[in-house]
């Protein structure tokens, strides 16, 4: 056997960096973490090709004593820990007293550091691990560290790196999840002498995603509002922003977590997300959020992961809960009506009107300057109010039977959120696990629950929600009154599927398809199809006798949408009611195909794939593009869609109607100018 004997310092210590830093990003996360803890108001970065040449952070923070320089660029040396039951509650973001010692093994780094008062600060400067100067120097307040030559002691590690742009771009992606999990700090970050963001600072959160990714993305998000309650005690609380399910991304990318402050990866908050979204989003789209997580640490392992990107829940079921009613909060709470989005009418002068000023753009209004950034909630994208639900009643189509209270107009600020009575409501089979496989698997000691067993396991959830909503409404209806809503009125139809109406001074189209379906889904789904066709001949079908015994099982169930049968003759199955919508359908199809969803659902409970069979059977049921309507068929179905939230979205994820304002179309007409 080969001699066993210590490594030395200048290896231990490079075999030990290669475990916190991979590449300049993990750097700049360092860095940038410690500006963070140290109290930090301005934090810059900047980048020179990648990061990999030259690597700044400047914070004006509390600065580091001149006596501790030298100790902070030792291993496991930290101001954050000092008893392991602090490793219980951990609050900053850096705390293993690792990341110093590892980016100097590797890089050529100089530290500038002056504390608040101090009449001068201190030069550091020390490369692969060897300390070349300390002596006192003139600088700002705060501390500045520079990394040069990443890797340059280690070619092997840098052969491993990516081209500049990528690195950079990695970079660029960790000093944005950090700026949006602090909005009270302003970040600005600097690539190749340009400035790429800056964000002011103010400490509203809309204001850090506007300037990170722009109005475009900020126009299209939802707030979030959500507190959970615990034994009396405030528990969860999330706030943040969720986007519009119209506006779904085509990947994760856009989903930021933060826990505590921290920008981390979590399997149950994907999970629990995506489930919120799960009946409004189209195949291959993900929603997108930017949600601070805030909870007790005793109830949070951060110490899981090499470079705390991952975290670990002690109940799992708890967080799912929180992050899918603050989701549904957000989703359920702000109508969801979309506008068109028409291109601005070009306004450029024709040859032969040049000496006139009929075409000239307004004062003020010039295309080519940049708008100001918004800081203050009020300047938020705000949703249309909702209109009063409608008694009209149709031969197809059946209205709510109570006329549903319309929401308050959103205020500047952005008010708690409470679950509405139609969202409580909902019985448990409509929660389902996610359909889309996730992109990684959750850590092995931390299972991710199931949706239904992890809403289960929270009634008080419920409970409490159901209180809150019921006292907001009181308390709306003490101190304003409802306002008058103006009536839906159908003027036409176009294609022989949009359903074309206008609403006060909105215009208004449905596609009476998408939204047809989306009705009876809502209610093959939460059980309420109270309209039933008798059948005067029965149909019967062979079953495998599993398929038969499950569909038995499953009876009552789907006595409640509609369908009735009888098991006299099994297994043989006599189909002897349906839902009225469906009578016109081939009972030869649907029995076997609903037998065998009956079968999967029993196996796999948690799926409900029984609901999801509901998306394919409201789809086929639906009134489809071309069907001749009356105009009273439209009114009743333009009145049930204007007045209810729930329907906005068909099963598969397409939108169901959109609006267009009086002032935009008499804008595109060059009407009025501004």
């Amino acid at each position: 056997m080969p001699d066993i004997h210590v490594l030395p310092k200048d290896i231990a210590e490079l075999i030990a960096a290669g475990e916190v830093i991979e590449r300049p990003a993990s750097v700049l996360k360092e860095l940038t973490e410690n500006a963070v803890d140290a109290g930090a108001k301005r934090i810059t970065a900047e980048l020179k090709r990648g990061g990999t040449l030259y690597l700044r952070v400047t914070d004006d923070g509390c600065g580091i004593a001149p006596e501790q320089v030298q100790t902070a660029f030792l291993r496991h040396a930290t101001s954050k820990i000092k008893e392991k039951y602090d490793l219980e509650q951990i609050m900053t973001l850096g705390f293993r007293g690792e990341a110093l010692a590892s980016i100097c093994a590797v890089s050529r780094t100089e530290l500038l550091t002056r504390q608040t008062g101090a009449p001068l600060g201190i030069h550091y400067v020390i490369e692969a691990g060897e300390e070349k100067s300390f002596e006192q120097s003139g600088c700002p307040e705060g501390t500045t560290i520079i990394v040069r030559d990443l890797f340059f002691n280690v070619p092997v590690r840098a052969g491993f790196l990516k081209k500049d742009t990528a690195e950079g771009n990695a970079c660029a992606a960790v000093f944005q999840k950090i700026a949006l999990s602090h909005p009270e700090i302003s970040f600005r970050l600097i690539r190749e002498n340009k400035t790429e963001f800056c964000t002011p600072g103010d400490g509203k959160l809309y204001s850090a995603i506007y300037a990170i990714f722009g109005k475009d993305f900020a126009r299209d998000l939802l707030p979030v509002q959500f507190k959970e309650f615990h034994d009396g005690t405030e528990g969860i609380t999330i706030e943040g922003y969720a986007i519009k399910p119209l506006y779904a991304r085509q990947n994760r990318a856009f989903q930021f977590f933060f826990v505590n402050g921290r920008a981390v990866r979590s399997m149950t908050c994907t999970a629990a997300l995506e489930e919120a979204y799960r009946t409004l989003l189209m195949t291959g789209k993900y929603p997108a959020c930017v949600m601070q997580i805030h909870i007790s640490p005793r109830i949070v392992d951060v110490n899981m992961h090499p470079t705390k990107a991952e975290v670990r829940f002690s109940d799992e079921k708890r967080v799912f809960s929180a992050v899918y009613f603050a989701a549904m909060n957000a989703l359920t709470q702000n109508g969801l009506l979309y506008e068109f989005r028409m291109p601005e009418a070009q306004q450029q002068p024709s040859p032969k009107a040049k000496k006139t000023d009929w075409f000239a753009p307004v004062p003020g209004q010039d295309s080519n300057t940049p708008e100001p950034l918004p800081i203050a909630a009020a300047e938020q994208p705000k949703p249309v109010l909702p209109i009063a639900a409608s008694s009209a009643t149709a031969k197809t189509i059946t209205t709510p039977a109570a006329v549903k209270t319309p929401m308050a107009t959103p205020q500047p600020t952005v008010p708690p959120i409470a679950v509405s009575p139609k969202t409580t409501a909902l019985p448990e089979t409509t929660i389902a696990a996610p359909s889309k496989p996730l992109a990684a698997q959750p850590p092995a000691a931390a299972e991710v629950p199931s949706a239904a067993e992890a809403l289960s396991a929270f009634p008080h959830l419920m409970a409490a929600m159901q209180q809150q909503s019921a006292a907001a409404l009181a308390d709306t209806s003490k101190t304003t009154e409802a306002p008058s809503l103006p009536p839906i009125r159908v003027i036409g139809e176009l294609f022989s599927n949009y359903v074309l109406a206008e609403a006060g001074e909105q215009f208004v189209m449905i596609d009476k398809h998408a939204a047809h379906e989306r009705i009876l889904f809502e209610r093959f789904r939460n059980r309420q199809c109270k309209d039933r066709q008798i059948l005067l001949q029965p149909a019967s079908v062979l079953l495998p006798s599993s398929e038969c015994a499950a569909l038995q099982e499953q009876a009552d169930a789907l006595e409640q949408v509609g369908f009735t049968f009888s098991f006299e003759t099994a297994p043989i199955v006599i189909l002897t009611g349906v839902p009225l919508s469906c009578a016109a359908l081939d009972f030869d199809v649907i029995i076997p195909e609903l037998a065998a969803h009956c079968a999967m659902e029993l196996r796999q409970p948690d799926a409900h794939l029984l609901d999801d069979y509901f998306h394919t059977l409201a789809c086929k049921a639906a009134i489809r593009a071309g069907d001749h309507s009356t105009t009273q068929e439209l009114q009743v179905l333009a009145e049930r869609v204007w007045t209810d939230d729930s329907i906005r979205h068909c099963p598969h994820g397409r939108p169901v109607l959109f609006t267009l304002s009086k002032y935009k179309i008499e804008k595109q007409f060059q009407r009025i100018q501004s």
